[in-house]
């Protein structure tokens, strides 16, 4: 599972900022999860050699009033959370009684710490740094936030002592599947239901100390890894047990997963929360499967209205297959896992090189790229450049202007013609290199022809 990095510290030393340049966003509010305030996001960070993520925290202060106490207690479940905790503090207002507070806070935790000092630019960072030796947090880390610098070393000094976990082929693993969805959507249930009643569990593997758990299982001679972010229950409890909600735990198995299946309850709208999640899947290349759960209990003469709702509120996922079924009754189940071979398959899809650029040549002659300053962009040949997901990559001249839309219609080609159902498909553009760059002074239209009246007087 990918290792968790806490940021820490009084308000306004820059956490957002950091946050922002280790995860490469713009906004902080990567992954704004409501019932847990706008004051802890999450987000994949990628920057260093081993990935994880990052939990940005709000402002901790001393003697906190009603809100401020809110705002506390979201940073010690961040801090509970966390693998290695960042205090960051502020190099031009130097040590606050708030420094120290924090200070305290992590050394209490019992979690390795790093102190970064930031807004460093402009003046010695050493001579910055120096005073924060007294909060007792060993060596100060001089960054800039704002400006990108010293924010990878950072990050890789916090990562240190994490290994990469070997790379499982898929045959040992079978496809892993990560459950997902909101609390009470029947997650369990539905887990329960692809176990069958005797739970064929071969071994339980507790990860983290979140506890997420692995599950093989075959059904139909497919062999699974069931990625189970709610926690294994007995049949029986299911009913009266309320799900417990761990962002870090659903991050993590979206991370590791083949394909996610993500849970609605057909009683509920589509809210936020559901969109967030989907939209941190999509963000991560997963092959998605929308299952709307309790359909059985649906009258008739609703369900059109339900699956139009469904279907308009979550148009950016609109390549995700929608199954309506009952993991209570099992309804739908079966159906269920056949895509999820599906997806699978079209996720792991190997593209050859002539068949990619045949499509894009038809693609082109079928719909012509714009032009750009009076020249037409010119798409010449297109390879695979990835899988899970699938990406193409297309080389050509003026790639770098190639607009949005004309990507999204490249997309829809791609994912028709070699049946790229239920994965994202990301569509990257290279640009032919020129080959007279990096040639010393090479010779201009007018300077060619001169050559070539010299060479032919000299003949005569």
């Amino acid at each position: 599972m990918l290792p968790v990095v806490a940021l820490i510290g009084r308000p306004n030393v820059g956490k957002s900022t950091l946050f922002n340049a280790m995860t490469g966003t713009r906004d902080a509010l990567v992954a704004d999860f409501p019932g847990l305030t706008r004051d802890r996001q999450y987000g994949f960070a990628r920057r260093a050699a081993l990935p994880c993520i990052v939990v940005d925290t709000g402002g901790l202060v001393e003697n906190a009033g009603r809100i401020e106490s809110l705002m506390v207690a979201q940073t010690e479940r961040a801090i509970a959370e966390a693998d290695r905790l960042i205090v960051l503090v502020d190099g031009r207002a130097g040590v606050t009684p708030q420094d120290q507070f924090v200070a305290q806070l992590a050394r209490r935790s019992g979690k390795s710490v790093l102190l970064a000092v930031n807004k460093t630019e402009g003046f010695d960072p050493h001579m910055a740094a120096a005073e924060f030796y007294r909060l007792g947090l060993g060596d100060p880390h001089p960054i800039a936030a704002a400006h990108d610098q010293g924010v990878v070393p950072l990050l890789e000094e916090a990562l240190r002592g994490f290994t990469p976990e070997p790379a499982q082929a898929p045959e040992s693993t079978g496809i892993k599947v990560a459950v997902i969805g909101r609390p009470n959507v029947g997650k369990s249930t539905l887990i329960n239901r692809l176990l069958g009643e005797n739970r064929m569990v071969a071994f339980d593997e507790p990860g983290t100390t979140r506890d997420a758990v692995m599950v093989p299982f075959e059904r139909d001679g497919q062999h699974y890894t069931l990625i189970d972010t709610a926690g294994l229950r007995r049949r029986a409890r299911i009913e009266e047990a309320v799900e417990k909600f761990s962002v870090i735990k659903t991050l993590q198995a979206i991370e590791t997963a083949h394909v996610v299946v993500a849970v609605m309850d057909a009683h509920d709208s589509v809210v936020e929360q559901d969109a967030s999640l989907l939209g941190l899947v999509i963000e991560q290349g997963r092959a998605l499967v929308l299952a709307v759960n309790k359909w059985d209990n649906i009258p008739p003469e609703q369900r059109d209205l339900i699956r139009g709702q469904i279907e308009q509120r979550l148009t950016f996922a609109d390549f995700a297959p929608l199954h309506f079924i009952s993991a209570r009754h099992g309804s739908g189940v079966g159906e269920l896992l056949a895509t999820v071979r599906r997806v699978y398959a079209a996720a792991m899809r190997d593209m050859s090189t002539p068949e990619l650029t045949r499509v894009l040549e038809a693609a082109v002659e079928s719909h012509q790229p714009p032009l750009v300053s009076g020249r037409r962009i010119k798409l010449r040949y297109a390879h695979q450049g990835g899988r899970n997901p699938p990406v193409i990559v297309i080389h050509g001249n003026q790639t770098d202007h190639v607009p949005d839309a004309y990507r999204r219609y490249l997309v829809n080609v791609y994912r028709q013609a070699f049946d790229l159902a239920g994965t994202p498909v990301r569509v990257a553009f290279r640009v032919e290199e020129n080959p007279f760059a990096g040639k010393r002074n090479p010779l201009t239209p007018r300077q060619r022809r001169k050559r070539k009246r010299l060479i032919q007087r000299n003949k005569r």
